[in-house]
């Protein structure tokens, strides 16, 4: 195991910033390449901008921008940056890749297999943007000029959920009914890689500081760690009925940060797996999404209609 220095544990404060209605539904969040955090509205159908501020309090401040689909019932999932300097996202619901300027102009490719249901994307070390499709049991790449490749799994009803680059440029995903972890690499050569919790029920992924690829595991309230060698290894969370649901690496500070949907709580874990865990200011905020943001804050997006804001050491 890659080890990481590991900067002093603290409780961090906590700020909320109301973004939205309770209805809207911030969901992912990112930080984008014109120092702006960006997140999606699942339920209004948006694409929200937060500019960055100059408080002194730290805050991003400024105005809003938000950008509405077409159609609203598109419900934009997750979004990440791409290497073309724009802002690429998955629409769940009407089955297309949406791409944002950082001026705000939207353009969307549809995605070929029908009643796919894109939901995590991610750009890779090939210049392209690969995603996953939760109903047909595929993982998808597009380029940047909207031209889309699919690869078959070879599990069906696998649910494939999240997706990240690891370390060995190769792309490694959820597979959250198949209580699997997932490796594709550009040429399309699959490996699977079986999770020893049954019903573990991974979502989110994220390359950590270490080497490895680090998940939660949403049914079974765990962490898990995957090398590259595919060696698993879990930890559990106090509260194994916390729904664990995103998960994002500080590289700084050698942290995994994750989400605790169903406590409303954020937590990190160290490399060696010790973990730590805050409560949110409101216990239902549903957070779903985070990322540390351009002012080395982590940022969660909260379905009630918040985001979050956590200083981080």
């Amino acid at each position: 195991m890659k080890k990481v220095p590991i900067l002093s544990r603290h409780t961090p404060s906590i700020d909320r910033l109301p973004v939205s209605d309770a209805t809207a539904g911030p969901y992912a969040i990112t930080a984008g390449p014109d120092g702006a955090l960006w997140f999606t509205l699942v339920h209004a159908g948006e694409i929200a901008r937060l500019p960055p501020g100059g408080g002194p309090d730290g805050r991003l401040d400024g105005r809003i921008d938000r950008h509405r689909l077409d159609p609203a019932s598109c419900r934009p999932s997750v979004i990440t940056p791409g290497p073309d300097g724009a802002l690429w996202f998955t629409r769940s619901h009407d089955h297309h890749i949406g791409r944002i300027t950082v001026t705000g102009q939207v353009s969307s490719f549809a995605v070929p297999t029908p009643g796919c249901g894109p939901f995590g994307i991610t750009a890779a070390a090939d210049g392209a943007l690969w995603f996953t499709q939760m109903h047909t049991d595929r993982i998808g790449r597009i380029d940047t000029a909207g031209r889309i490749t699919e690869f078959p799994l070879p599990v069906s009803g696998s649910f494939p959920s999240a997706i990240a680059g690891g370390p060995d440029d190769a792309l490694w995903f959820t597979l959250n009914q198949a209580d699997a972890i997932g490796r594709i690499d550009h040429q399309g050569q699959i490996t699977i890689h079986p999770l020893p919790t049954e019903r573990a029920a991974p979502v989110g992924i994220t390359p950590g500081p270490d080497g490895a690829l680090w998940f939660v595991e949403i049914g079974a309230g765990q962490i898990g760690r995957i090398g590259m060698d595919g060696r698993v290894t879990e930890f559990p969370l106090p509260d194994r009925s916390c729904r664990p649901h995103a998960i994002t690496a500080d590289p700084v500070t050698g942290l995994c940060w994750f989400t605790e949907w169903g406590a409303g709580k954020v937590g990190s874990i160290t490399p060696d797996g010790d973990i730590e865990e805050y409560d949110l200011p409101t216990p239902d905020s549903e957070p779903h999404g985070l990322t540390v943001g351009p002012d080395r804050a982590l940022y969660v997006a909260l379905e009630i209609g918040e985001i979050a804001r956590l200083e981080l050491p």
